[in-house]
């Protein structure tokens, strides 16, 4: 029945912003999904935690359906969370309640990447009120330091702040391609 739900919602996301995929039919999809049930667990926890999953893509090679967190504003139930477990550790006091790569993990996504973020970004206006934290190169992370954007006066941003900061709009924006291959 949560399935069914779950595939309905899915579905009318996607029928709703046909922009975000032009030339797919959602029956290709839905048959991928039904034969991938860890990845639609995973998209019903990206639905569950606010995240609005939908088809952003197409990878014609490998033939696999990429889906991104298109919510509007980052995750209601994602955010104020520092960047990882290292950040997390790493505070003394005021600890948020989890981290953006655990909290990901957990549900079986990735954090967007710039790259990503950028895309999603030219399908609509998305973190005009808050912010997501991005995966972060290792070279910046092991400085300290983790990325993040928004979309401010017309224009998406990208900065940088320290990991094991948590503000109460700042959540993660995540990303799975629909069946078990691993994320590239």
């Amino acid at each position: 029945e949560e399935r069914e739900k779950l595939l309905k919602a899915l579905q009318a996301r996607f029928e709703k912003n046909m922009s975000r995929h032009p030339g797919l039919a959602w029956g290709n999809i839905e048959g991928k999904l039904e034969a991938a049930p860890e990845k639609l667990w995973s998209l019903g926890e990206m639905e569950r935690t606010g995240g609005e999953p939908d088809v952003v893509g197409h990878d014609k090679k490998a033939d696999e359906f990429i889906f991104f967190d298109c919510a509007l504003e980052t995750p209601k139930d994602r955010r104020s969370f520092c960047y990882d477990r290292e950040a997390l550790d790493s505070r003394k006091k005021d600890k948020p309640k989890n981290s953006a790569i655990d909290a990901a993990a957990a549900i079986g996504i990735e954090l967007l990447t710039e790259e990503q973020y950028r895309e999603l970004q030219e399908l609509g206006e998305f973190d005009l009120k808050t912010s997501s934290w991005l995966n972060t190169p290792a070279d910046m992370r092991k400085l300290g330091g983790a990325l993040f954007g928004d979309r401010r006066f017309g224009r998406v941003f990208l900065y940088h702040n320290g990991a094991e900061s948590y503000y109460a709009g700042r959540g993660f924006r995540g990303w799975l391609r629909e069946i078990g291959r691993a994320h590239v």
